[in-house]
């Protein structure tokens, strides 16, 4: 590539809905949930499931729950993301093209796209899911829709992907560098370490393509070559990576998954469940961390400062408090900058 060119960064999140109205909501749902990356039943199954009674359903609630999380700037996952981009860009400087996309709602990644593929000089374009650990439902949905874009284009500039980074150093760092700024670990007596939660199927399917023969039991407490991208052994070593980067004590910590939907079987431990069992115990304080999200959320801002320290009290404990995310920290900033340029 000329050395007169420009390299596009398009950030991928996964989004938000436009506004915390209950009708914006039922789209949002709507568009997410109808993904076959998300929901993967058969196609009419998941437009009479989503439309006619998650959407409708699910809606209000949900609806609710942003209300209480919005700021006047708007959505925090937009608002973390979009200033993440802005400081991306003032970091890594003329040379390249910094833009944000949201896998559904606003900005859409065609607009992004559109911008990166509009300015002159670009020749070649990263594209970064901005998920650390792999899963079909967030990482494949954002890269089959630039790909679905890119191949709309009648000049395809060369591009290339970034890929699970939760074992990467710089990203693990970054994490260990936040929170030690922000908490003091001596006052609490555990660590939560919560993740995403998926259904089981998508880890079963999943390994089953790669031929990793994984029976969502002992098989995710190391990581190998052949568990590599599995969502739940990859969050699993994301825990123990943090855990020496951040210096906590044997038997002080536990990772869980969070946030499943419906009656399906989803991988565990529960989040909920292993909160209520924690505070039996007798421990009153826990500080919580979420490292599968880079900027805060509706599933950590509310679902874990919310409803898990309400559920927490009312089984015992006394305290819980959330960890924040890398959100647009400036440690965020360099560590994403250099994972960028390593490709």
């Amino acid at each position: 590539m000329s050395v007169n060119q420009k390299t596009g960064i398009l950030l991928l999140n996964l989004g938000t809905p436009d506004s915390p109205s209950t009708a914006d909501v039922r789209k949002y749902l709507r568009e997410f949930l109808c993904d076959p990356r998300v929901i993967d039943i058969p196609w009419l199954q998941r437009q009479l499931l989503v439309k006619l009674i998650i959407a409708p359903f699910r809606g209000p609630k949900s609806a609710a729950q942003y209300q209480q999380i919005w700021t006047k700037e708007g959505s925090p996952l937009l608002i973390h993301s979009m200033n993440l981009a802005k400081k991306m860009q003032h970091k890594m400087g003329d040379k390249y093209v910094v833009e944000l996309g949201m896998r559904y709602q606003s900005p859409p990644v065609s607009q992004a796209l559109d911008k990166i593929l509009k300015t002159p000089g670009v020749g070649k374009i990263v594209i970064v899911p901005l998920y650390p650990q792999y899963s079909a439902s967030a990482t494949s949905s954002s890269v089959d829709k630039a790909i679905e874009l890119l191949k709309k284009q009648d000049v395809i500039p060369p591009f290339t992907f970034t890929g699970p980074f939760y074992d990467n150093p710089l990203y693990i760092e970054a994490f260990a560098k936040v929170w030690k700024k922000r908490y003091n670990f001596d006052e609490y007596e555990h660590f939560l370490f919560s993740y995403h939660g998926l259904p089981e199927r998508h880890i079963l399917t999943a390994s089953k393509e790669k031929n990793m023969n994984c029976n969502l039991n002992g098989c995710c407490d190391n990581l190998t070559s052949q568990n590599y991208f599995c969502y739940r052994a990859s969050c699993f070593h994301t825990t123990r990576l943090l855990v020496d980067a951040l210096g906590l004590k044997k038997g002080t910590y536990t990772s869980s998954f969070q946030s499943r939907l419906g009656k399906d079987p989803w991988i565990k431990p529960y989040t909920d469940h292993t909160i209520i069992d924690i505070a039996k115990k007798g421990i009153k304080k826990m500080l919580v961390f979420s490292p599968a999200f880079v900027a805060d959320c509706l599933e950590t801002i509310f679902e874990v400062k919310v409803e898990y320290a309400r559920l927490f009290k009312e089984h015992g404990g006394e305290t819980l408090h959330l960890a924040e995310s890398l959100n647009d920290n400036d440690e965020w900033v360099e560590a994403l900058e250099k994972i960028i340029l390593e490709h």
